[in-house]
């Protein structure tokens, strides 16, 4: 593996877009401590495959995901390997807040667009429409789930300053990555998300 330069700082509340090669390693920083990212992965050659939660969770038959795990497309093709965790607590539940995120559960009058609409932004070059855009595997998020009323509750992310995870890439993909933009999800502060690429040799 060879480090592709310094990392690549996400501005708060924004989003980014790039390719991996297959063998390429991706690694997502937090480098403030209890910031989520947003991940998605669509196969570079044919955008209608994409990360699916539906077919990791169902494959994993957990929803709690960590070094090891890979992540499966609509296809049930993996398209992403977890190969490094500091954490071990990401969410693959929520989907990317939105303006209507905003809207509906916190009820503001002049909503921010959101993981979504950065999302949709920075993947509209490369042809992906937002009804593309899936559920995402939210790097960092802490989600957990009652065990009696399946309660979703949405609690400060584990990670504290320099925390990653690592992903391989299986196949040649299209990756949106994000600071996300939702205050709930971290503890009440919106903080950059780093990236560092290590280009398979």
């Amino acid at each position: 593996m060879c480090a592709d330069g310094p990392p690549h700082e996400i501005a708060p509340r924004s989003g980014v877009a790039f390719t991996l090669d297959k063998g390429d390693r991706l690694i997502v920083i937090d480098p403030c401590g209890e910031q989520v990212a947003d991940l998605l992965a669509f196969n570079r050659h044919d955008v209608d495959e994409v990360i699916s939660s539906g077919r990791t969770l169902d494959y994993a038959s957990r929803i709690y995901l960590t070094t090891g795990d890979p992540l499966y497309s609509n296809r049930s093709n993996v398209l992403l390997r977890i190969v490094g965790d500091t954490v071990g607590r990401h969410d693959f539940l929520l989907t990317p807040c939105s303006s209507d995120t905003f809207r509906i559960i916190y009820g503001d009058e002049h909503p921010h667009h959101g993981c979504f609409g950065n999302l949709a932004a920075a993947l509209a070059p490369y042809g992906i429409a937002p009804d593309r855009i899936p559920v995402a595997f939210n790097c960092f998020m802490n989600v957990t789930v009652d065990g009696e009323t399946g309660i979703l509750s949405v609690e400060p992310p584990r990670s504290r300053a320099g925390d990653t995870i690592t992903f391989e890439a299986e196949t040649d993909l299209i990756i949106g990555l994000t600071a996300c933009s939702a205050l709930q999800s971290n503890n009440g502060s919106f903080k950059p998300i780093r990236y560092r690429i290590a280009r398979a040799e």
